[in-house]
């Protein structure tokens, strides 16, 4: 996939199939709209197009503070695209100027102008634009003017819930990692740089890499214990990872999130580790003694071994 950030880099070619978003999270409703960008693209021997925004919309229009926070990173989204086929991805930067532009405008320099549209795909509740007056029933209108085809995606429901980055939003901020997960289509991921901590885990007997976040924008699931996987130097290994402020000790109360590995011994320190959020385990909770979380940790370190072993199985058995 091809990967543009400068408008000069586009190449014009009408017979493109052109979707616009932001795509936060791509989750089973992008992954449908996507495919069917691609699937028509195909059919007609043209472009697969994907134009997305970086910042995302939300951190320009409401500051950084008022924003919720997001699900992917723009190279998450990007990803995400190249997984489902798009041969080109435009990131166009988001200023407050640029918001001004009517979703008419933005067409007409952007996507009739520069990249050439035979047609558009978007979700049901498709809005774009100053005013979000860019719908589905607007852009069709459009579409009549300028020769375009407009296509809406009907909404994807996993056991009767529409999928959308508010819901999953939900979901992980009450720690639904489980529920999201099928959402998304895949266990939400976070991902950090590994630094030094206090030490204290490792003086419990359980050492964990402590871990700074790579996007402080994105969201960390609600404060709790999780039985995760987590990435690092191209290999992937079971653990449990921890979120919240460390109650049973003196805390500052800021969160924090860790990960301690079922099967790994060594120095990770200045490594970029992505924590892939499978099953919550119990809240967080405060200890009379560091004794008595110990005892609690022995507990959940033998629940993540059993589900490790059913982990271990599905994959043998898909293989």
């Amino acid at each position: 996939m091809k990967v543009a950030r400068e408008l000069g880099a586009i190449q014009l070619q009408k017979n493109s199939v052109v979707t616009v978003g932001t795509f936060d999270g791509m989750h089973r409703g992008h992954q449908a709209v996507l495919s069917l960008v691609r699937s028509k693209a195909e059919g007609r021997g043209g472009r697969s197009v994907m134009l997305t925004f970086e910042p995302h919309p939300r951190l320009v229009l409401k500051g950084g503070q008022n924003a919720p926070p997001l699900l992917s990173t723009l190279e998450e989204r990007l990803e995400g695209a190249r997984l489902q086929g798009i041969d080109l991805a435009i990131v166009i930067p988001f200023t407050p100027e640029f918001s001004q532009l009517s979703f008419r405008e933005f067409y007409l320099e952007y996507v009739i102008g520069r990249v050439g549209v035979s047609e558009v795909v978007e979700g049901y509740d498709h809005h774009f634009g100053r005013d979000r007056q860019g719908s589905v029933g607007a852009l069709e209108q459009l579409g009549r003017e300028f020769g375009f085809a407009v296509h809406a995606v009907s909404p994807v429901s996993v056991d009767g819930e529409i999928v959308s980055s508010s819901q999953i939003r939900t979901h992980l901020q009450e720690g639904s990692v489980a529920t999201a997960a099928k959402l998304i289509g895949r266990p939400y991921s976070w991902s950090g740089k590994v630094i030094k901590g206090e030490g204290r885990g490792r003086l419990l007997g359980y050492p964990t890499a402590n871990l700074k976040p790579l996007a402080e924008t994105k969201l960390v699931p609600s404060n709790g214990i999780y039985f995760a996987s987590a990435t690092t130097f191209g290999a992937s290994r079971y653990g449990i990872a921890s979120v919240g402020v460390r109650p049973t000790f003196e805390s500052d109360g800021k969160r924090l999130v860790e990960v301690y590995f079922l099967e790994f011994s060594g120095d990770l320190y200045g490594a970029e580790v992505t924590v892939h959020f499978l099953q919550r385990l119990r809240d967080e909770m405060k200890f009379s003694s560091a004794e008595e979380l110990v005892q609690q940790m022995h507990k959940d370190r033998e629940r993540s071994l059993q589900l490790q072993h059913i982990a271990h199985a599905e994959a043998a058995a898909r293989s």
